[in-house]
C-alpha cells in the first residue's frame, strides 16, 4: 500500500504542447512531475517554450528531446545550452515520430551518444521501451538497441500497456538479458475511452487490445464507461512492484492532456489507499 501510494504521488503526468495546457496543469500539486512531449510537427522549440513556462511555475519538468527533431550538432548545442539555463535535471530521449528526420540524427541512440559529448548538468536521461514491440522495428532489434542505450541512460519509460502480466513478463526477460535500467511504467490515465483506443492503435499497442478480446473482465473494465480508469491495472501491477529485481521506479501517466480527469483519479486512488 505504501509503495502504491508513493508511486501515485510521484507519477509523471505527460502532456503535449497545446493551447490551454498551462491552465489545465494548475490543478496539480506544487512541484509535481510533468513530462512535455516533442511534437513531430511543432518541433523541439514548442517543447522547450512550454518547459520554460512550467519551470517558472514550480513544476519538475522532463522535456522530451526527440532525435529526429534535432537538425545537427549546432542545433543540439543550442538545446543543451537552453536546458542548462533552465536548470533541467531530467530529459527523455525518444527516436521521435517524424516520418523523416529533420537532419543528421535518425535514432535515439545516435542522439544519446552526441549528448554524452557535452558538459551538462542533466542527472537523469530516460529512454523509450516497448513491452509489446514497435510497429516499425523488430523485437530483437528493440532489445539490442535498449542494451546499447543503457550506458547513456538512467531510466526507461514503457509504452502504454493494458496487461500487467505482459508487462511483467517483458521486464523479467529484460533482466535476464542484462538490461538493468529502472522502469517507469507507462500507465493510461483516466481518459475518454474512444480517445484511448484510437491513441493505442496509433502508437502500436495492438497486443493489449487483442488481449482485451480474450479477457472479458479487462475488456468489460475498458468498455463499461466512457471514461477509462486504470485501477485494476495498478492493482495487477503490484505483484511485480513487490519484486526487487523488477526495479519498477513508478508510473508515467499518459493523460493525453486530459489532466483534470487523470488527476482526479489519482487523488481518489491515493485516498482509497489511506
Amino acid at each position: 500500500r505504501d509503495v502504491l501510494m508513493n508511486d501515485l504521488r510521484e507519477a509523471y503526468m505527460e502532456v503535449f504542447p497545446a493551447t490551454g495546457i498551462e491552465e489545465k496543469l494548475k490543478i496539480l500539486e506544487p512541484n509535481s512531475h510533468v513530462a512535455v512531449t516533442c511534437s513531430p510537427t511543432k518541433g523541439i522549440g514548442e517543447t522547450l517554450d512550454l518547459t520554460e513556462r512550467l519551470v517558472t511555475q514550480g513544476f519538475r519538468i522532463t522535456p522530451h528531446i526527440a532525435a529526429k527533431n534535432v537538425r545537427d550538432a549546432r542545433h543540439l548545442g543550442e538545446i543543451m545550452a537552453r536546458l542548462k539555463r533552465l536548470g533541467i535535471g531530467s530529459i527523455f530521449v525518444p527516436g521521435g515520430d517524424r516520418p523523416k528526420p529533420a537532419g543528421e540524427f535518425h535514432t535515439a541512440l545516435e542522439l544519446l551518444r552526441a549528448i554524452s559529448e557535452f558538459d551538462h548538468d542533466i542527472k537523469e536521461i530516460g529512454v523509450a521501451a516497448h513491452p509489446e514491440g514497435h510497429p516499425d522495428v523488430a523485437d530483437e532489434t528493440l532489445f539490442q538497441e535498449l542494451e546499447k542505450k543503457q550506458q547513456y541512460a538512467q531510466y526507461m519509460v514503457t509504452q502504454m500497456c493494458f496487461d500487467a502480466d505482459t508487462l511483467g513478463s517483458w521486464i523479467i526477460d529484460l533482466r535476464a538479458r542484462g538490461i538493468t535500467l529502472p522502469v517507469w511504467v507507462g500507465l493510461p490515465g483516466a481518459i475518454d475511452r474512444n480517445r484511448l483506443i484510437k491513441a493505442s492503435f496509433r502508437i502500436g499497442v495492438g497486443d493489449s487490445l487483442r488481449f482485451l478480446r480474450k479477457k472479458s473482465k479487462v475488456a468489460a473494465e475498458l468498455m463499461k464507461s466512457a471514461l477509462y480508469k486504470p485501477d485494476d491495472l495498478v492493482l495487477a501491477l503490484a505483484k511485480y512492484q513487490a519484486m526487487p529485481e523488477a526495479k519498477i521506479a513508478g508510473y508515467h501517466l499518459f493523460c493525453f492532456n486530459q489532466v483534470e480527469s487523470t488527476e482526479s483519479w489519482r487523488n481518489d486512488a491515493i485516498e482509497t489507499l489511506l
